[in-house]
Protein backbone atom coordinates (compact mmCIF):
# COMPACT_ATOMS: atom_id res chain seq x y z
CA UNK A 1 0.00 0.00 0.00
CA UNK A 2 1.37 3.39 -0.97
CA UNK A 3 2.06 5.67 2.04
CA UNK A 4 -0.05 8.35 0.36
CA UNK A 5 -3.06 6.04 0.25
CA UNK A 6 -5.71 6.59 2.87
CA UNK A 7 -8.32 3.96 3.56
CA UNK A 8 -11.44 4.34 5.65
CA UNK A 9 -12.31 1.10 7.37
CA UNK A 10 -16.04 1.87 7.30
CA UNK A 11 -15.92 2.10 3.47
CA UNK A 12 -14.66 -1.48 3.05
CA UNK A 13 -17.37 -4.06 2.38
CA UNK A 14 -16.59 -7.63 1.48
CA UNK A 15 -18.60 -9.92 -0.76
CA UNK A 16 -19.05 -12.47 2.01
CA UNK A 17 -18.51 -12.75 5.76
CA UNK A 18 -14.86 -12.42 6.83
CA UNK A 19 -13.67 -11.16 3.45
CA UNK A 20 -10.28 -9.57 3.84
CA UNK A 21 -8.29 -6.64 2.55
CA UNK A 22 -4.61 -7.43 3.02
CA UNK A 23 -2.82 -4.28 4.10
CA UNK A 24 0.74 -5.36 4.86
CA UNK A 25 3.03 -8.22 5.75
CA UNK A 26 5.67 -7.33 8.33
CA UNK A 27 8.25 -10.07 8.72
CA UNK A 28 6.13 -13.10 9.71
CA UNK A 29 2.98 -11.14 10.59
CA UNK A 30 0.04 -9.96 8.50
CA UNK A 31 -2.07 -6.85 8.97
CA UNK A 32 -5.51 -7.34 7.45
CA UNK A 33 -8.86 -5.59 7.48
CA UNK A 34 -11.84 -7.95 7.73
CA UNK A 35 -15.46 -7.16 6.93
CA UNK A 36 -18.16 -9.38 8.33
CA UNK A 37 -21.81 -9.58 9.20
CA UNK A 38 -21.74 -13.14 10.57
CA UNK A 39 -19.89 -15.03 13.32
CA UNK A 40 -16.57 -16.66 12.48
CA UNK A 41 -15.94 -20.14 13.92
CA UNK A 42 -14.32 -21.37 17.09
CA UNK A 43 -10.59 -21.53 16.50
CA UNK A 44 -7.17 -21.50 18.14
CA UNK A 45 -4.31 -19.50 16.65
CA UNK A 46 -0.77 -20.87 16.58
CA UNK A 47 0.55 -17.47 17.58
CA UNK A 48 -0.71 -14.28 19.21
CA UNK A 49 -3.54 -12.31 17.60
CA UNK A 50 -4.49 -8.65 17.96
CA UNK A 51 -8.11 -7.94 17.02
CA UNK A 52 -9.11 -4.24 16.86
CA UNK A 53 -12.71 -3.22 16.13
CA UNK A 54 -12.58 -0.27 13.74
CA UNK A 55 -16.30 -0.08 12.95
CA UNK A 56 -19.27 -1.80 14.58
CA UNK A 57 -19.61 -4.02 17.64
CA UNK A 58 -18.44 -7.58 18.23
CA UNK A 59 -18.93 -10.05 21.05
CA UNK A 60 -15.74 -12.09 21.48
CA UNK A 61 -16.43 -15.47 23.05
CA UNK A 62 -13.45 -17.06 24.79
CA UNK A 63 -13.35 -20.58 26.22
CA UNK A 64 -11.51 -20.93 29.52
CA UNK A 65 -11.13 -23.69 32.09
CA UNK A 66 -14.07 -22.14 33.93
CA UNK A 67 -16.38 -22.13 30.89
CA UNK A 68 -17.06 -19.42 28.36
CA UNK A 69 -16.47 -15.69 28.78
CA UNK A 70 -18.01 -13.06 26.48
CA UNK A 71 -16.26 -9.73 25.96
CA UNK A 72 -18.31 -6.97 24.31
CA UNK A 73 -16.07 -4.98 21.95
CA UNK A 74 -17.10 -1.64 20.50
CA UNK A 75 -15.41 0.62 17.97
CA UNK A 76 -11.92 1.36 19.26
CA UNK A 77 -11.70 -1.72 21.49
CA UNK A 78 -8.85 -4.23 21.16
CA UNK A 79 -8.79 -7.94 22.00
CA UNK A 80 -5.51 -9.84 22.39
CA UNK A 81 -5.45 -13.64 22.14
CA UNK A 82 -2.46 -15.62 23.32
CA UNK A 83 -1.43 -18.73 21.37
CA UNK A 84 -3.84 -21.52 22.28
CA UNK A 85 -6.75 -19.26 23.35
CA UNK A 86 -9.94 -20.70 21.84
CA UNK A 87 -12.20 -17.89 20.65
CA UNK A 88 -14.89 -16.82 18.17
CA UNK A 89 -16.15 -13.38 17.11
CA UNK A 90 -19.87 -12.62 16.81
CA UNK A 91 -20.58 -9.23 15.16
CA UNK A 92 -23.75 -7.21 15.65
CA UNK A 93 -24.71 -6.34 12.08
CA UNK A 94 -21.72 -5.26 10.01
CA UNK A 95 -18.27 -4.90 11.54
CA UNK A 96 -14.82 -4.02 10.28
CA UNK A 97 -11.94 -5.46 12.23
CA UNK A 98 -8.18 -5.01 11.92
CA UNK A 99 -6.40 -8.30 12.64
CA UNK A 100 -2.65 -8.62 13.18
CA UNK A 101 -1.41 -12.20 13.43
CA UNK A 102 1.21 -14.66 12.29
CA UNK A 103 1.15 -15.11 8.50
CA UNK A 104 -0.79 -18.25 7.59
CA UNK A 105 -2.65 -18.37 10.90
CA UNK A 106 -6.31 -19.46 10.95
Amino acid sequence: MDWRTRSRARDYTGRSAWDVLSIERIDDATVRLHWTNRPYRWHVNDGPEVFAVLDGCVDMHVRTAGGEQVLHLETGDIFHAEPGDEHVAHPFGQARVLVIERAGSV
